[in-house]
């Protein structure tokens, strides 16, 4: 497969509804946030594990497009399958649980397997330098942090569970109901966070000239798309709520090194408040601004009369 011939930039718009996009494990699993400005984050590893898993359902099987990190995957054992292709019949390779390339030739060789099997290794890069080594690969893809427009105010929700976990549990709760206890307090209690409304906004970057050390094609760029696009559609749960992307914008430069700085792109981009139709700036703050509660409350604008020259905007949704 031939690599990309143009670097790209990227904006993702997607929103939550009613869910809690990403969940802090330090924080008690609240959504992530800003703790100077409240806004929400939406970490980049975050965002590459729904990619990873549109490409598993929409390409799993495919011999490019296998992913190396799996849920409850063994890394190592990914890595041992480019050692018994390049080594074939050799026993070590097989069984050895410490492994590392003879010498710089066959050390490419190795990550140029890992590169052509699998999807993520490709786009995003990995460390596979542990134990069975097989290098490390800078990937040409990279995402920032998502961040919401606005502050959010996450709401803690209280949730009961009516069946008992065992039959000490039940007997527990009902000689606490003999006793004229609330029935609720019989109950197993639990809380949820969502984030009411959120819209957030993530960057995104392709190189071109790291995509020739990877093998990252224009197929894998029209995948990567279909997965920043559609990702979330495959990833509904009571936890998230609703989540979908709402924009994506490409920039496409007509040269691999580019013909514009990203930030100037970006700022390209800028998302408001739609009041009574028009576009109003999120600094414009009106004394009867109600809170975002749908994607409807906002507006997109695009000032395509200051696209660079040797730029062109690939709107993909």
């Amino acid at each position: 497969m031939t690599a990309i011939a143009n670097r790209y930039d990227f904006v993702l718009v997607f929103d939550v509804t009613r869910g809690n996009p990403n969940g802090d494990p330090d924080a008690g699993n609240l959504p992530r946030l800003d703790p100077e400005t409240n806004h929400g984050l939406v970490s980049d590893v975050s965002l590459k594990r729904k990619v990873r898993n549109y490409v598993e359902l929409a390409r799993g099987g495919e011999k490019r497009f296998n992913i190396y990190v799996q849920e409850g995957s063994i890394l190592n054992e990914k890595h041992r399958e480019a050692y018994i292709d390049l080594r074939p019949g050799d026993e070590a390779a097989k069984k050895s649980t410490k492994l590392n390339p003879k010498d710089d030739k066959e050390g490419r060789a190795l990550t140029a397997f890992m590169c052509d099997n699998f999807f993520d290794v490709r786009t995003f890069g990995a460390v596979m330098s542990t134990g069975i080594n097989a290098g490390q690969v800078r990937g040409p893809v990279q995402l920032t942090f998502a961040q919401s427009v606005e502050p959010i105010v996450p709401q803690e929700i209280s949730i009961t569970r009516m069946a008992a976990t065992n039959e000490a549990e039940k007997k527990q709760r009902a000689e606490g109901s003999e006793e004229g206890n609330d029935r609720v307090d019989n109950r197993t209690m639990g809380r949820k966070y969502i984030v009411p409304y959120g819209l957030y906004r993530a960057h995104g970057f392709i190189s071109a000239k790291l995509a020739e050390r990877t093998g990252f094609s224009d197929e894998d760029l029209a995948l990567l798309a279909d997965a920043l696009a559609g990702m979330f559609e495959h990833d509904h749960s009571a936890a998230r709520g609703e989540m979908s992307s709402r924009k994506l914008l490409l920039f496409k430069h007509e040269n691999a090194l580019g013909n514009a700085p990203a930030h100037a792109l970006f700022d390209l981009v800028k998302i408001g408040r739609n009041i009574d139709g028009g576009f109003r700036t999120i600094d414009d703050r009106l004394d009867n601004y109600s809170p975002a509660r749908a994607f409807s409350d906002y507006a997109i604008e695009i000032d395509r009369d200051k696209l660079p020259e040797g730029v062109e905007l690939i709107e993909r949704l």
